[in-house]
């Protein structure tokens, strides 16, 4: 990609008022089309087109490398399917043959002869050994419609997306900054559907304080639009000083899971904006394995989520838990099988886990859960974060468990982050800063108890019913 081989190009680059103009007059002829309503529709309309442009971006740097070497070039996707083949002439194939040729399982294509369709094509992909760009593309393109109906209108967009050049890292990093923002736009919109949020804020500080490694394997099995997976990619690209240590990093790092469509379609484009070739995101439930046949292979040494809460899963789903921790509390569920799948050794694994409150003092068989995370792994920080910081997703209270598998828990750090100075809640236009951080950063690694921070032995919580639920006893303001 861009990112790790910069070329030299013929087009000037597009600056970030350009880049945001484009995209503000491809969503204004959006907006015109019947069978879209509202940014949840065109959002992802605008994603599936710029992704198949910077598909034939990315190839076009690749065939061109390969003829310099002299090695053997195999087209990811074939003609007449390349945005090349279809969508680069401005006054091209348009209308409902347009229509025809996106949706159709058959349709007549821009080069006058019938076969299948654009995405019936794209879905109907195979990679050679499975796992590589193909299967991405099959994956993608399989949780994915066109909603527009009128071909001419599709046409403008695609020609706005075709000024958009995905061949210098400049503009990809202006690029993915712009989409950032639409991704935040579209949560704000989507009401419930913005479950699948967390603040970058919050995201940052976690993958700061877990430091995952060159080396190390990163997983978020919920992983939503990408946020943990995109913020773990650029902590570890700041450690690669060698190819070895890149090729690591694209190919055996980063991998996630997100069964929801949209958010799936979403995460990959967010993931190859910010410099990952081939994103490795299962499209299927996480949960859908059992426990007890999850090994060593499968294991993992870094976990950051924030796993859904509130939701049921399907019975069949159920049955993959121990019979006596089955629970239709999805967190409950994703918290067990992180535990799974954290590595063992040589260097013990370790998660970062956003939960509600609920699962702090929860009963039942929520109990048995905190138990085994208590006498089996260390649960060594819960970070209580202040009301709102989720805000306006949800206001229910939050916190962040951190723990490892390096033994069972002798005590638990409490640090309550508290709200800035002068501020009792946050909004959607005044959010959470990084900077509020800082003096947690600065305890994490010379921990003492202070007026945010206290410590509670796990033999205390085990008495007491695996409360985890513990409030500052030197706290000033309630959570």
């Amino acid at each position: 990609m861009a990112r790790i081989k910069t070329k030299k190009t013929a087009q000037p680059l597009t600056t970030a008022q350009q880049l945001g103009s484009l995209i503000k007059s491809a969503r204004d002829i959006m907006r015109k089309d019947k069978g879209l309503n509202g940014d949840l529709d065109r959002l992802p309309m605008l994603t599936w087109i710029m992704f198949l442009k910077f598909l034939d971006d990315l190839e076009q740097m690749r065939e061109t490398d390969a003829k310099l070497s002299r090695e053997r070039f195999r087209p990811t996707i074939e003609p007449p399917y390349r945005w090349r083949d279809w969508a680069t002439k401005p006054d091209g194939i348009t209308g409902d043959e347009l229509i025809a040729f996106v949706n159709n399982d058959e349709a007549v294509g821009p080069d006058g002869n019938r076969g299948a369709g654009l995405f019936a094509y794209l879905r109907g992909l195979q990679g050679a050994n499975g796992g590589d760009r193909r299967d991405v593309i099959a994956s993608v393109f399989r949780g994915t419609i066109n909603r527009m109906i009128n071909g001419y209108l599709l046409r403008d967009v695609v020609n706005k997306v075709h000024n958009i050049h995905f061949t210098s890292s400049e503009e990809i990093h202006t690029l993915s900054h712009l989409y950032e923002s639409l991704l935040k736009e579209m949560r704000d919109v989507a009401g419930d559907s913005g479950e699948f949020y967390t603040p970058r804020t919050v995201v940052r500080f976690m993958v700061q304080v877990t430091d995952p490694q060159i080396g190390e394997t990163v997983l978020d099995p919920a992983c939503g639009t990408g946020g943990f997976l995109v913020e773990a990619y650029s902590h570890l690209e700041k450690q690669c000083v060698t190819v070895q240590q890149r090729k690591i990093l694209q190919t055996k790092s980063l991998f996630g899971g997100e069964a929801k469509s949209l958010p799936y379609l979403l995460a990959q484009m967010n993931l190859l904006l910010h410099g990952l070739e081939s994103p490795q995101i299962d499209p299927s439930n996480s949960l859908r394995f059992p426990l007890n046949e999850i090994g060593d292979k499968d294991r993992v040494d870094v976990i950051l989520t924030n796993p859904p809460f509130g939701g049921e899963e399907e019975r069949g789903i159920l049955s993959n838990f121990p019979e006596d921790k089955q629970t239709s509390e999805t967190a409950l569920l994703f918290l067990q099988l992180i535990m799974r799948k954290l590595r063992r050794q040589p260097k013990p694994g370790r998660a970062g886990v956003v939960v509600p409150n609920g699962t702090l003092f929860g009963d039942g068989v929520c109990v048995r859960i905190k138990e085994e995370l208590l006498k089996d792994f260390n649960l060594h920080t819960i970070v209580r974060l202040p009301n709102g910081v989720f805000a306006p997703y949800t206001s229910i209270p939050t916190n962040l468990l951190f723990y490892d598998r390096s033994g069972p828990t002798k005590e638990v750090w409490y640090y309550e982050q508290p709200f800035p100075e002068g501020r009792k809640q946050y909004t959607k236009t005044m959010p959470m800063q990084y900077e509020e951080f800082k003096d947690c950063l600065a305890w994490w690694k010379k921990r003492k108890e202070t007026d945010q921070a206290w410590k509670v032995s796990a033999k205390d919580i085990l008495a007491n019913g695996c409360n985890l639920d513990i409030k500052n006893p030197r706290g000033k303001q309630e959570l």
